[in-house]
């Protein structure tokens, strides 16, 4: 064990000596790769901030009934066995929910902070209203029975509007599965990428070092002791290519935060872009190693072989 920690220890120094040699051109390959890097770690980043969000959605779909505003409390109240006939009509259930309208109204306040604006209009402008939460229904198939079910809600007397709320939840979601999927694309292409600098950089090493590696071969060094410091070459340029798009990513989301802390204010939201855990730091870092380990495995097999 201490000879094989010894002869890592080796080749790892002897990396870190080639490199200082030239810090110029290790430099930028980082800012080749960390650029590569840094588009799939942002959107990554963006994705893991609007998860929560998108999870705490209800992606059942919802009825809204609206009753007109001269319809008396009694005859709102009356429309709960309707609805419920309607629901049995199409073979539905639902969690069915009354919304006073004096409720809304407080609802309405203490969401959009407009006490001030609501208060000028002298009296409360909103009607009762019915929820209706349905179950059942995830298949796009379901979409045209939604649509028969609201409008033979509408047909109820003293109903003036029926809305259907959950539809666009559902289209963010489906708007989310394919941003995971040109995410995944992405860095997928952007992938092959990296470990292509890493391969070129290798290979430019490797040409530079041949007499030195002939000279190792003489006296009999094994391939596994020269290929070693090439190895660590390459997992140190995806490291340190990986911290910079990391560091870069986190810089770019302060001036960013400023302008949606604008935009949430208006919705009264505290929503903020918030780096990755620690869990996805260290992962990301590991994978941006990785590449640059893959690509210096195969530019040291495929140009060392060529020395031989």
């Amino acid at each position: 064990m201490n000879i094989w920690l010894r002869q890592h220890w080796f080749a790892l120094t002897d990396a870190f000596t080639h490199l200082l040699k030239s810090p110029g051109g290790f430099a930028l390959n980082v800012l080749v790769v960390a650029i590569a890097l840094a588009l799939p770690f942002g959107g990554l980043t963006l994705m893991e901030n609007v998860r929560p969000i998108s999870e705490q959605l209800a992606v059942e779909p919802e009825i809204s009934i609206f009753m007109a505003l001269d319809t008396a409390r009694d005859k709102a109240t009356a429309l709960a066995k309707p609805i419920d006939a309607v629901l049995q009509k199409h073979h539905s259930t639902a969690k069915v929910l009354f919304m006073p309208r004096e409720d809304a109204l407080i609802s309405l306040k203490n969401k959009t902070g407009m006490d001030d604006a609501l208060t000028t209009l002298g009296q409360n402008p909103l009607p009762d209203a019915y929820v209706l939460k349905l179950a059942g229904f995830h298949d796009a198939p379901d979409a045209g029975r939604i649509d028969v079910i609201a409008a033979d809600l509408k047909a109820l007397p003293g109903v003036d509007t029926v809305q259907v709320d959950s539809e666009w939840v559902k289209r963010l979601a489906a708007l989310l599965a394919i941003l995971r999927l040109v995410l995944l694309f992405l860095a997928a292409t952007l992938a092959v990428v990296v470990v292509a600098v890493v391969f070129n950089t290798v290979r430019l090493q490797v040409l530079t070092q041949r007499e030195e590696i002939a000279v190792a071969k003489l006296v009999g060094a094994t391939d596994a002791f020269i290929h070693r410091p090439f190895y660590y070459t390459g997992a140190l340029l995806g490291l340190c290519a990986g911290g910079l798009a990391l560091g870069a990513v986190a810089l770019g989301m302060q001036p960013l935060n400023q302008a949606i802390a604008e935009f949430a204010r208006l919705y009264a939201s505290e929503f903020r872009l918030l780096p990755l855990n620690w869990t996805a730091t260290l992962a990301l870092l590991a994978i941006s190693a990785g590449l640059g380990l893959v690509g210096a495995v195969l530019s040291v097999r495929r140009h060392l072989a060529r020395l031989a």
